[in-house]
């Protein structure tokens, strides 16, 4: 019995072993991957034919010019029509500009522009007074006091001048200091165009502060005096010093008279950069 017993593992093992020998092996490796499937959507739905003449297929990029010049550029009707406007905005525009040359400032004062920014430089008796003022955002709204034309009404076609009123930094330095009294000024916009019989200010200081003249950046932790809350003897000292210095109302209205310029030099300089831009191919 015991012999038995220990044949019927060899038996089996031999019936095993010819089933392996009657079917093909395949790898473990091959198990382990997907299963082959046909593709579902014939590649010829890819491009439709119409006759002899083939569309373009579905995965074909078009090209970005259509007017056929091969730069492979963007050019749309709206560009043209931009390009247009542009063209006429600029004609329009070097019609109507007062300066075809920055104005001088009268009192012996130096100019330096660099972009939107200018300085203006004066040395007078150990002293050097240095003004600085920005043309971006210079230009307040319009006034909207005026009511505006009923229904039918016709409107006037000359537009009102634009005015750049900029606010201006005004540095004092003393020869041989190491402090700057700085005057942070601007134009109140209810004072800018109006002519008054009185000698009022037509510009005002807002902030007084001492800044280093070694360093480029100043400190906000500097005291900074707000003019606000400030005694009136005190003010009218502060601006009897700018005066002195050539800073008053005859400077102010020319320096308005140089920013309008610069301002509306650099606004037809925009416009033809922004025409390029569009037109470029």
């Amino acid at each position: 019995m015991l012999q038995l017993l220990r044949s019927v593992p060899r038996a089996v093992g031999s019936a095993v072993a010819g089933l392996r020998a009657a079917a093909p092996s395949q790898p473990f490796r091959q198990l382990l991957q997907p299963a082959f499937r046909p593709c579902a959507r014939p590649f010829g739905l890819l491009s439709v034919r119409t006759g002899s003449v083939q569309l373009p297929g579905l995965l074909q990029p078009r090209g970005p010019c259509a007017c056929g010049c091969g730069c492979g550029r963007l050019h749309t009707e709206g560009d043209k029509a931009f390009v247009d406007f542009l063209s006429d905005e600029i004609k329009e525009e070097k019609k109507i500009q007062k300066y075809k040359s920055l104005p001088k400032m009268s009192g012996g004062w130096d100019l330096e522009v660099n972009g939107t920014e200018a300085k203006l430089v004066r040395k007078i008796a150990g002293e050097k007074i240095t003004v600085t003022f920005n043309i971006n955002n210079s230009i307040p709204p319009p006034y909207d006091g005026e009511e505006e034309p009923s229904q039918g009404q016709k409107v006037e076609e000359q537009e009102p001048e634009l005015t750049s009123t900029p606010n201006f930094v005004v540095e004092v330095i003393k020869d041989g200091s190491k402090k700057a009294l700085v005057l942070d000024c601007h134009y109140p916009e209810d004072e800018v165009g109006q002519e008054e019989e009185d000698q009022s200010d037509i510009f005002s200081i807002k902030e007084v502060s001492f800044q280093p003249t070694e360093e480029s950046d100043w400190k906000d932790t500097n005291y900074t005096l707000n003019t606000d809350s400030l005694d009136w003897a005190l003010y009218d000292h502060l601006m009897d010093f700018l005066a002195d210095r050539g800073v008053d109302n005859t400077f102010a209205d020319e320096l308005v008279e140089l920013s309008t310029a610069l301002e509306h030099r650099e606004y037809i300089t925009f416009l033809e950069d922004l025409k390029g831009f569009v037109k470029s191919q």
